[in-house]
């Protein structure tokens, strides 16, 4: 656990390049986000619709319910599909969103089995219009979309939930990110603080550098016993490029982009966030500061493509993880089995 002393104090913090929430505020989020853009981050059903503008992929939207009066319709609605996801357009941090895997015999199935009626759906979808999940708890609408279905290849690497991507894009080049896995502790969400696995990923790879849960590192999944260090998330550069292209799309210099990969579809934009949080340093092991610096010396209007190379040739990393099999070798040869 020595690697527990690097982060205990601020000196040694600021050394390792770690922003806090006063300079991304004050620096990044104040300096390169008009707060007359956040409406389209803030509302995932506008930024739904613009990513369609852009031509960038997100799950198919089957439709909205913006009235108590059209929550009578919800079934209608939903006849047909086998699978979907119920979400407040102005909901924050998971909150609200309810996933529902199949459908059978009228009852409606979550991840966990748990089974809901009808009745359960229209009241869930009346309490987001009621604002309960919203923002400032103001009104809002139910947005109904597709289930994802998510690449086979991470199926080993999560638990009844489908992983997710976090991309920190900085004037339109990604600079760091993480995929959060969902777990038995975090009730199937990809949420950190609820029990997530948080997994610092190699810009120029996509591969695991390191991996944390609750703070505290990680090798395997804790539910599937799945070794962390093999984890390498497909079409890479292509979900790269996706990320980078919300630059142009919202006009915002600093953003978080959150992505998924369907198994038919490839890379989707889920939704965007204009203040993202700061836990990716530490799924990382470093710090943001040294990559926003090098970002801020860089020209305007570089083309996607090649802000995606550029952070894939400087902000390369070799991996911390090392294989179970190679830990229990040691552990045997340490003990002179």
């Amino acid at each position: 656990m020595s690697w527990l002393k690097n982060w205990t104090w601020p000196t040694r913090l600021r050394d390792k390049g770690i922003i806090g929430m006063n300079r991304r505020n004050i620096r990044y989020i104040g300096r390169y986000n008009s707060r007359r853009l956040y409406p389209l981050v803030d509302d995932k059903l506008k930024t739904k619709l613009l990513a369609q503008q852009y031509g960038i992929t997100t799950p198919e939207l089957i439709g909205t319910v913006t009235t108590q009066f059209g929550v009578k319709h919800i079934g209608a609605m939903l006849t047909g599909h086998a699978g979907f996801v119920i979400k407040p357009a102005k909901g924050s941090g998971g909150k609200g969103i309810l996933v529902i895997e199949k459908v059978e015999d009228n009852a409606f199935i979550k991840p966990s089995g748990a089974k809901l009626s009808l009745t359960d759906i229209e009241r869930h979808v009346s309490n987001i219009l009621s604002g309960l999940y919203s923002l400032g708890g103001s009104p809002d609408v139910a947005v109904i979309e597709t289930l994802i279905n998510f690449d086979e290849s991470l199926m080993d690497y999560t638990y009844e939930g489908v992983p997710d991507i976090r991309v920190i894009v900085f004037k339109g080049y990604p600079v760091m990110a993480m995929m959060r896995l969902s777990t038995a502790a975090s009730d199937g969400k990809a949420n950190l603080h609820q029990g997530a696995v948080g997994v610092g990923l190699n810009i120029a790879t996509g591969a695991a550098l390191r991996a944390v849960q609750f703070d505290r590192p990680c090798f395997s999944h804790p539910d599937t016993g799945h070794d962390l260090a093999s984890l390498v998330v497909p079409q890479w550069e292509t979900l790269l490029n996706l990320a980078a292209g919300c630059y142009e799309m919202t006009g915002l210099g600093y953003l978080g982009t959150d992505m998924v990969l369907d198994r038919k579809y490839g890379p989707m934009l889920l939704e965007l966030n204009a203040r993202p949080g700061l836990a990716i340093q530490m799924t990382n092991g470093e710090g943001l500061r040294r990559r926003l610096d090098l970002i801020e010396r860089q020209p305007d209007g570089v083309p996607a493509k090649q802000r995606v190379a550029f952070a894939q040739h400087h902000f390369a990393r070799q991996s911390e993880l090392v294989d179970s099999e190679s830990v229990e070798t040691s552990d045997t040869s340490s003990t002179g089995a």
